[in-house]
């Protein structure tokens, strides 16, 4: 009987840790604070590794990101490139695999219309995120090397703060 309670007990921390592997827990979503200042625009600046929150052409917050492991603009899926123009943080997505994720509206008419033109697929799942939970506990090392597929990575604590204070709708420029 202890054996078959061992057994049951290892699936079930094995299910459970792989369940946080793919994103299956609920995550704590931030809420902004009355009267705290909400961005209106986001710049990303790629060659600096820096994500910027402005309110009214004035910077709010500033941070460290990780990018794309490939240099250049994103052509295609599969890339791993993060996209450069004109975008729109079009949803927020509390259950992510990373620990929260704002998309990103790539790709927009442009983008769309090159890769139809080189018979590619562009791509469509660009976003700002935190880590997966199980590597949070590399906090600022992250950024320290491009590791995505073409999103903008921040720490989870970081992605928090963002969640908060970037409305859908607000428009996010990604600068080489």
């Amino acid at each position: 009987m202890a054996n078959r309670t061992d057994r049951t007990l290892t699936l079930l921390l094995i299910l459970v840790g792989l369940g946080s592997l793919a994103g299956c827990s609920s995550q704590r979503v931030p809420e902004a604070s009355p009267g705290e200042q909400r961005a209106d625009y986001v710049v990303v600046v790629k060659s600096s590794h820096i994500l910027r929150l402005l309110a009214k052409g004035r910077v709010l917050k500033e941070y460290r990101v990780a990018l794309g492991r490939s240099t250049g603009a994103k052509d295609h899926m599969g890339d791993h490139r993060t996209p450069e123009g004109e975008y729109v943080i079009d949803q927020k997505n509390a259950k992510s695999k990373f620990h929260l994720a704002l998309h990103i509206s790539y790709p927009n008419a442009r983008d769309s219309k090159r890769a139809k033109a080189e018979g590619l697929d562009p791509g469509n799942a660009i976003m700002v995120h935190g880590v997966q939970s199980v590597f949070g506990w590399l906090g600022p090392l992250q950024h320290d090397v491009d590791w995505t597929d073409g999103c903008i990575a921040v720490t989870n604590s970081e992605i928090e703060e963002i969640w908060r204070l970037v409305p859908e709708g607000t428009p996010i420029e990604i600068k080489p």
